[in-house]
């Protein structure tokens, strides 16, 4: 962009980002404020795609291990989110700055995005049913138990489509938010993103819980697919139905208007796809570095909790074993199950505590407001710590020598998952703000400096992806020095954050009431 290229990196007096930031207002809104309402049903996209990621925590990596993948292959399958996340948001929020199509320049990538989900959805949820007819197996799924590697591969590239568009939503949808937020500022535009994100996961978790969709839709039992495959096929088929349903609500309100031509000659100049997204880092605007390094140490610390939390509950609380005997494998079953409950109370206490975010950033800046959460955090993974061993202790043995869950530390456990909604929250809702701020502020754009951030998210889950087999293997697969690692990474964390965060104005994250916009 030709502005990026007068400044280079915080360069460029007062009147150019002034001139800036309303270039950008007028390009996506048309320079007027929108009431809080509308602001609010233009985020529903983000409750669809999230009800998907819901559902893929829940349900696919059980699934396909039924399908011949061991587990250690499931969880490099995994390492596509973190891949895609690197390579397609920062490129897509680059692209959508500088779209000019008569659709506006984020609700492009959003309906084609959208519409991949939809496809790529349906691709993984009837992947064994294509695999039968592609020749895996004659033999009614009821009675084979061997490998199916036709429905595996067909699984597994329908996955990785998944999480491509996945990404390719998110960041432009991020953006959307902090284009038409105006007068309501970013911070409320980032909190209404998250309580979205919130209703998606108490949706998903919900759905992927729900045992009844092979009785309430028989005909998705098949030779190929049997009961807990039809589940998962009727809750995908849901999740399909709730995203285009959110995908019509916000192409329908959140109305854009067409990027000018400007800027046309100069961006020609410039180089698009990763080539541009690297070239682009010397533009990124003043404070953004920082946020980037914390923004990645915060997600260092979260990751642990992430990968193993239902695994915790099944093995540290309930003391089962997934390849015990019977009755370990049970107790583990009953404690991911729990796990899972626990996840649906982190989804309500996260959705609740995103509708506060703008009136405690308001009230304590949101530096004050992420440096607490991280502080919070490490309180948190300290705790879930204590309760492993104080649940080991009581039963003087191994994970693998006792079978039953003291209910003491059940209830100890549910809490942690529940008070960690509020930390997460943040976490969802006040970096993306700060980036916004930092953009408008400094020229950046939105989508850029959205996709940019997300690698701080990618790599420490990277990290943690590759690394946790071998830490896994040197504690004996016991969760307690993962959870240890985290308390201290986000009490380091925390501490740095006093330091190094933007010290960005109460009044740039001011909200106007309900009534404010027209």
């Amino acid at each position: 962009m030709p502005e990026m290229k007068q400044r280079k990196g915080v360069g460029g007096n007062s009147n150019d980002l002034e001139r800036l930031g309303s270039s950008a207002r007028n390009s996506t809104s048309g320079g007027k404020s929108i009431s809080y309402l509308r602001l609010i049903f233009s985020c529903a996209i983000a409750g669809g795609v999230q009800y998907g990621w819901a559902l893929q925590l829940s349900l696919l990596t059980p699934y396909v291990q039924t399908l011949g993948l061991s587990h250690t292959l499931s969880s490099i399958m995994w390492l596509c989110g973190p891949i895609a996340g690197f390579l397609v948001q920062p490129c897509v929020g680059l692209w959508s700055d500088r779209c000019r199509c008569k659709m506006g320049r984020r609700r492009p990538f959003i309906l084609v995005g959208c519409l991949l989900i939809s496809c790529a959805v349906m691709v993984v949820g009837f992947s064994s049913d294509i695999g039968g007819l592609l020749g895996d197996t004659k033999e009614h799924c009821s009675v084979y138990r061997g490998p199916r590697w036709h429905a595996a591969i067909v699984y597994v590239l329908g996955f990785w489509v998944l999480d491509f568009a996945n990404n390719a939503v998110q960041g432009p949808a991020r953006a959307l938010m902090a284009d038409l937020s105006s007068s309501h500022g970013p911070n409320a535009a980032n909190a209404i993103f998250c309580s979205w994100m919130a209703i998606g996961n108490i949706l998903g978790y919900s759905s992927g819980a729900n045992g009844k969709w092979h009785k309430w839709f028989p005909f998705l039992v098949t030779r190929s697919c049997c009961d807990a495959c039809a589940n998962l096929k009727g809750a995908f088929l849901i999740a399909v139905v709730f995203l285009l349903f959110c995908l019509t609500v916000t192409m329908i309100v959140a109305k854009e208007t067409p990027l000018g031509d400007t800027m046309k000659e100069d961006e020609a100049e410039e180089p698009i796809g990763i080539f541009g997204v690297f070239k682009a880092f010397n533009n990124l605007p003043a404070g953004m570095y920082p946020v980037l390094f914390i923004t990645g140490l915060t997600w260092l610390s979260w990751f642990p909790f992430i990968l193993y939390d239902t695994d915790w509950m099944g093995r540290e609380v309930y003391h089962g074993d997934p390849s015990g005997t019977v009755a370990q494998a049970a107790a583990y079953d009953t404690g991911v199950r729990q796990g899972a409950f626990g996840l649906l109370l982190n989804s309500i206490i996260l959705g609740i505590t995103s509708l506060l975010l703008g009136p405690l950033c308001r009230k304590l800046t949101p530096r004050v407001v992420w440096v607490a959460s991280n502080f919070m955090v490490s309180v948190c993974m300290a705790a879930v710590s204590v309760i492993s061993v104080w649940s080991l202790n009581d039963y003087r043995g191994s994970i693998q020598q006792a079978i039953t869950a003291d209910e003491g530390v059940r209830a100890a456990a549910l809490a942690i998952f529940a008070a960690l909604g509020v930390p997460l929250a943040v976490l969802f809702s006040v970096p993306f703000a700060v980036a916004a701020q930092l953009a408008l502020q400094g020229g950046g754009g939105q989508g850029l400096c959205t996709g940019v951030l997300n690698i701080s998210i990618v790599v420490p889950q990277v990290i943690v992806a590759l690394g946790a087999g071998p830490w896994d293997s040197i504690f004996g697969k016991g969760n307690i020095p993962a959870f240890a690692f985290a308390s201290a990474i986000a009490f380091v964390c925390g501490i740095l954050g006093c330091f190094f965060l933007p010290k960005l104005s109460k009044k740039n994250f001011a909200c106007s009431s309900l009534s404010g916009g027209h």
